[in-house]
């Protein structure tokens, strides 16, 4: 019994996406980008969909590349946390 409560927990999903939005309180916006095969045409077209993440100290800004993990209700909407940044844009100009 115990081995089936470790693998439950293993399994806490993880996404990859770019923040979209900073313009919340401790709360970014993270689009995930995934490509999903048309049923009629058999053609892979991109899919997106856009998370909202908790970001406790507001360290994340638009255009940066993080990693959200699930966790449990924070608000209405939110159900994902940040869990780490992947990749920051250098800066143009």
């Amino acid at each position: 019994m115990s081995a089936e409560n470790e693998s439950r927990k293993a399994r806490i999903r993880k996404l990859i996406g770019f923040v979209r939005s900073d313009k919340m309180q401790k709360t970014v916006v993270v689009e995930v980008m995934r490509y999903k095969m048309d049923p009629l045409y058999k053609k892979y077209v991109k899919v997106r969909r856009r998370y909202k993440a908790h970001d406790e100290q507001n360290e994340y800004r638009i255009g940066d590349r993080v990693e959200i993990i699930e966790h449990r209700p924070l608000s209405k909407e939110k159900r994902w946390k940040v869990a780490r940044l992947i990749e920051r844009p250098a800066i143009a100009g």
